[in-house]
């Protein structure tokens, strides 16, 4: 079982955009850090909750770390979201319904 919750690991905003610019592919820190403007240490220890949350698997590749991103492991967010969908879903055609009675 991963140390880290995969909810406690997306509550963070730069962990997400660290989830999204793996999105495509494997990066390596180097790489990753271009696109934020924070630390090397801070994206190592964003990534190390990643990982501890079985997010992302790190790689070392001769001397770098590349990261890949586990989609399979937000299967827990959206099993939790689905069911609050039918909840919204609901709301919103009754408010549909209601303007749409509006004059």
């Amino acid at each position: 079982m991963p140390a880290v919750d995969v909810f406690t690991a997306i509550a963070n905003p730069v962990r997400r955009a660290l989830l999204d610019a793996l999105r495509p592919g494997p990066l390596a820190v180097h790489q990753l850090l271009d696109d934020f403007a924070i630390s090397r240490p801070a994206v190592s220890q964003h990534l190390r909750v990643l990982r501890d949350a079985d997010l992302v698997v790190e790689e070392r590749v001769g001397r770098e770390r590349h990261y890949r991103l586990r989609p399979e492991r937000l299967r827990d967010v959206t099993n939790w979201l689905a069911h609050y969908e039918q909840f919204w879903t609901t709301r919103l055609t009754a408010l549909r319904d209601l303007l749409d009675e509006q004059p």
